[in-house]
């Protein structure tokens, strides 16, 4: 085998890894966080009760 093999098995390994941290970051969160905080929106509540305006 020549290096770009090794190449090509080490970026598919790379690949998987990333894969699975990001499954693994995704159950964490869905267990951590309710459904309603995850889709909610704090910083556009916030940014729309600053705003005040005058008719």
């Amino acid at each position: 085998m020549d290096y770009w093999n090794y190449a090509e098995y080490a970026a598919w390994g790379v690949s998987a890894l990333l894969g699975l941290l990001i499954i693994f970051d995704w159950l964490r969160t869905d267990s951590t966080y309710s459904e309603d905080v995850l889709t909610s929106s704090r910083e556009g509540e916030v940014e729309a009760v600053a705003e005040k305006h005058k008719l």
